[in-house]
């Protein structure tokens, strides 16, 4: 009785074809995938330490202002004594205390906004991040590599806003 044959070659060649076209493509996938997490993992602390440091700036700016009213507050009370020499240095150190204590506020109420600007870069570059994963998940499971394309488009928009946040 003759052997029947099996065309296992031409098999195995095409699993092996077929393992290194999708092999790659799954391992460039995955290496995407761990990339921006990471990314997404650097930007998300650093986009979470300039909200805390807007809000602390804030708060010191809103300290301030308050001191500012309450110095503007013995001013007005300085100004109920009796007329004297006493009285007008009082209302004028009063005064230019308040001066100071006004520039004082107004820097640091800047200086949050700029803090609170990069916060919100860096959220935008977090986003990307995640949906550019997103993307890659859509890519492997539907084997579709336009969307790996898409995700490195946002991902390379994220690290975009990652660099402009650093140079700001």
């Amino acid at each position: 009785m003759e052997d029947i044959e099996i065309p296992t070659e031409h098999l195995r060649e095409h699993i092996h074809h077929v393992a290194e076209r999708h092999g790659g493509w799954t391992t460039l996938c995955a290496l995407m995938s761990a990339m921006f997490a990471v990314l997404a993992a650097i930007t998300g602390l650093q986009s979470g330490y300039y909200a805390n440091q807007a809000m602390q700036l804030q708060i010191e700016s809103a300290d301030a202002w308050n001191y500012y009213q309450a110095k503007g507050i013995k001013a007005a009370i300085a100004e109920l004594a009796p007329t004297g020499k006493a009285r007008d240095e009082k209302i004028k150190k009063y005064h230019a205390e308040q001066e100071t204590i006004r520039l004082d506020a107004a820097q640091k109420s800047a200086e949050s906004e700029k803090v609170l600007e990069r916060h919100e870069i860096l959220a935008r570059a977090v986003t990307l991040f995640q949906v550019g994963i997103a993307m890659i998940a859509i890519a492997v499971l539907m084997h579709r590599p336009h969307f790996l394309w898409l995700a490195a488009a946002l991902g390379a928009m994220g690290i975009f806003f990652w660099v402009q946040s650093a140079l700001g």
